[in-house]
C-alpha cells in the first residue's frame, strides 16, 4: 500500500538553542535561505505523500501562517495542538490518531536535516511488507539517541539514550509505520523516567511482539539539529548543494568593497559594505554589515553588524532576528549565540 501521510513535528520548545528559541519556533530558523520546515516537507513530498499533519505548541499560530495549507508543494497540510503538554514525540503521533486512520504513514522529525533522498527507504517498507521501518545513521556521540540493538544483522531492540551504547547507530528521526500497529502499541508502553511516552518504546515493544521491523541505513548526511553547532554544521552543508548555482542566492540593494567566498546566501534589500562574507553564511533580508569578516555563520533578517574601527571576525555565529551588534574596541574574533533584538556595544 502506497503512503499518502506523514505525520510532521512542529511544537516542542528547544531548550538547547536559547535565546534563539526564546522568540522563534525551532522549525522556522533558516537553513541555506528556507525555514528548516520546509526542508522536510521536500523529502517527504519527493515520496508521493499528499496529506501532512503538524502538531504545534498550544495557541502558537506562526508555524501555520508561515507553511499554510501546503498548495505550495501541491499537497493538504493541516496543523493540530498539542494537548496535555510534552508527553515525548510517541504522544505527538498518538495525537494525530484521527487523521492517520488505518493508513500506512511517515514519522518525520522536522529537525532532521538529511543530504539523501528517501525513495529507497520507502520502497523498501512498500516492497517488503514491514509493519515498521526505522532509518539508521552512524554518529559520534549515540547516547544522546535511541540505539538500536542487534543480535548478528538481526534487529532484536531499541533502548532510549543509553549510558554505554553497544554501537555507534542512531535511530534518526525518520519512521514509517503500518496500518493502526502503532496506536495498539501506545496502549501498552507507559510514561518514561523522564515523564515522556518514548518512541524506543514503541518500537521495542514491535519487537518483542515479532512485528516486521525492517531497518536502514541513511545514505548521504544525516542531523538532528539539537544544538547551535549543529544548526551551523547543518547550514553548511544545504549550502554546499546549492554552490554553482550562481548570483541568484545573492540579492544585495547596496554592495560596496566586499568580497564573497561561495557558497553564501544573502538576502534582500541589504546593504553591506567593506565586508569578507563567506565561506558558508546565510544573511536574512534587509541587513547591514560594515567592515565585518564572517564566516560558517547565520544571520537572521533586520541585523545591523557594525565595527567602527578595523574589519571585525565573526565566525560559528548565529545572530537572531533585529540584532545591533556595534564593535568599537580593537580587532579580535568572536562567537555569538544573540537572540531577537538583542543590541551590544563593545
Amino acid at each position: 500500500m502506497k503512503i499518502k501521510k506523514a505525520i510532521l513535528t512542529g511544537g516542542g520548545h528547544a531548550t538547547r538553542l536559547r535565546p534563539i528559541t526564546s522568540t522563534i519556533n525551532k522549525h522556522l530558523i533558516k537553513l541555506a535561505g528556507k525555514p528548516m520546515i520546509y526542508h522536510a516537507i521536500e523529502k517527504i513530498v519527493k515520496v508521493g505523500v499528499t496529506e501532512i499533519f503538524i502538531n504545534t505548541n498550544p495557541g502558537d499560530k506562526t508555524l501555520e501562517e508561515v507553511v499554510g495549507d501546503g498548495s505550495r508543494w501541491g499537497v493538504k497540510i493541516k496543523f493540530f495542538e498539542q494537548k496535555g503538554g510534552p508527553k515525548g514525540i510517541a504522544d505527538v503521533v498518538n495525537q494525530a490518531k484521527k487523521f492517520i486512520g488505518s493508513d500506512p504513514f511517515i514519522f518525520y522529525l522536522s529537525d532532521n536535516i538529511i543530504l539523501g533522498d528517501l525513495n529507497e527507504f520507502v520502497k523498501e517498507f512498500e516492497n517488503k511488507q514491514y509493519d515498521c521501518m526505522l532509518a539508521l545513521s552512524k554518529v559520534k556521540d549515540p547516547q544522546r539517541f535511541g540505539v538500536p540493538i542487534f543480535e548478528g544483522e538481526k534487529l532484536v531492540d531499541v533502548v532510549e539514550k543509553p549510558k554505554t551504547p553497544p554501537n555507534d547507530f542512531a535511530v534518526t528521526g525518520i519512521y514509517i509505520y503500518a496500518s493502526k500497529i502503532f496506536f495498539k502499541a501506545f496502549k501498552k508502553i507507559k510514561l518514561s523516567n523522564r515523564g515522556e511516552y518514548e518512541i524506543s518504546d514503541i518500537h521495542s515493544h514491535f519487537l518483542k511482539k515479532g512485528l516486521k521491523v525492517g531497518y536502514k541505513e541513511i545514505t548521504g548526511w544525516w542531523k538532528d539539529t539539537g544544538k547551535p553547532e549543529d544548526l551551523i554544521l547543518a547550514n553548511n552543508l544545504l549550502l554546499d548543494m546549492k554552490k554553482g548555482l550562481g548570483d541568484g542566492h545573492i540579492n544585495v540593494k547596496d554592495f560596496e568593497n566586499t568580497e564573497i567566498k561561495s557558497p553564501v546566501m544573502i538576502g534582500k534589500n541589504c546593504k553591506i559594505k567593506n565586508c569578507a562574507i563567506g565561506p558558508y553564511v546565510t544573511i536574512g533580508d534587509n541587513c547591514v554589515l560594515e567592515n565585518i569578516k564572517i564566516s560558517e555563520s547565520l544571520v537572521f533578517e533586520d541585523c545591523d553588524i557594525k565595527s567602527e574601527n578595523e574589519e571585525f571576525k565573526i565566525s560559528k555565529s548565529i545572530i537572531g532576528d533585529a540584532v545591533k551588534l556595534t564593535k568599537k574596541q580593537d580587532d579580535n574574533v568572536a562567537n555569538f549565540i544573540l537572540g531577537e533584538n538583542a543590541q551590544i556595544d563593545f
